[in-house]
């Protein structure tokens, strides 16, 4: 079967191919089937890994109250089972409620569409948490053999928010669990991608985790190279119980500026520093790849990558 090109925000039918599989047990007059919980299986290539125990809870009372109103699609699994490719928190609040059947449309699905579906679906209700996310663009881009920008426009993402979520997977295992756990944001994390001394990231991820900096407090001192983010923390009070250095005050810049520099961050989606005033100065824009590069090129000159002058 041909891939299906899936939209965003265009309902179920957008999201699926139109051929199912014929004669469904228990099929209904809407055209969904009642199955058996039991014969009903995780998807293994589910995106989301984790679902919050209250909120399950708090479905399964709604479902308690009015059942399930929106079917939950699955695909035959040919062994008498049936498995989610949309629908996984439905069906384990469904069991919590104490319900042994569930409306289901069952279709058919190449891995690619089964991931990609799973994948929209949990975009579009941000389920997943920024690590979540990325794990699953970089599943969808190892299945489907796609590259990061055709990777992008399948599940409706701009290259630039793309390419920002993959690089959360270059963290140290121990910040990447921060993030899942909203210890840490995603901007936070961005923040600590800019350091690039191992010590100097640590000092501030355990500031940042402490809850003493905001992603704009982070992104100041991930930018800082002298003094470096060890001595910035003690100086401003955040550790060390030696004497502070004598030093002249910094100076203060204008908050106007200093919001354009914060929409160039998010705008490019790494390290922009801004020198100067609104009537003469420079704009240092920072990348840590080849592959970094090519993405701000394009990003900026709104056009194809580079040509690096390879074959």
């Amino acid at each position: 079967m041909a891939v299906k090109r899936f939209g965003l925000g265009k309902g179920i039918d957008a999201l699926l191919p139109l051929d199912t599989i014929g004669n469904p047990p228990s099929e209904t007059a809407s055209g969904t089937a009642m199955l058996s919980l039991d014969d009903i299986i995780a998807n293994p290539n589910q995106p989301r890994k984790t679902f919050d125990d209250a909120e399950l809870a708090e479905l399964a009372e709604t479902i308690k109250a009015h059942g399930v109103l929106q079917p939950i699609v699955v695909e035959n699994a040919e062994d008498g089972n049936y498995i989610i490719v949309m629908g996984e928190r439905r069906t384990r609040a469904a069991r919590l409620a104490g319900l042994t059947e569930i409306p289901a449309i069952i279709r058919r699905f190449t891995p690619e569409e089964s991931f990609v579906v799973a994948l929209i679906e949990n975009i579009q209700r941000t389920d997943l948490n920024p690590i979540e996310e990325a794990l699953a663009y970089k599943n969808l881009m190892e299945i489907s053999g796609l590259n990061q920008d055709a990777a992008a426009v399948k599940v409706g993402k701009n290259r630039a928010t793309f390419a920002n979520a993959l690089r959360l997977l270059k963290l140290p295992d121990a910040m990447q669990s921060a993030l899942r756990g909203g210890s840490i944001s995603a901007g936070h994390a961005r923040a600590l991608l800019s350091v690039e001394d191992e010590a100097e990231r640590e000092a501030l991820f355990q500031e940042i985790v402490s809850g003493t900096l905001s992603v704009r407090e982070a992104e100041r001192l991930a930018s800082a190279t002298k003094p470096t983010v060890q001595t910035r923390l003690a100086d401003e009070g955040g550790g060390g119980g030696g004497k502070k250095s004598e030093k002249a005050p910094p100076q203060k810049r204008d908050p106007e500026l200093e919001d354009i520099e914060q929409k160039f961050i998010e705008a490019l989606g790494t390290k922009v520093k801004l020198d100067g005033d609104f009537s003469k100065g420079s704009i240092k824009i920072e990348y840590y790849s080849m592959e970094d590069l090519d993405r701000l090129y394009e990003l900026i000159a709104g056009g194809e990558a580079r040509d690096t002058g390879g074959s």
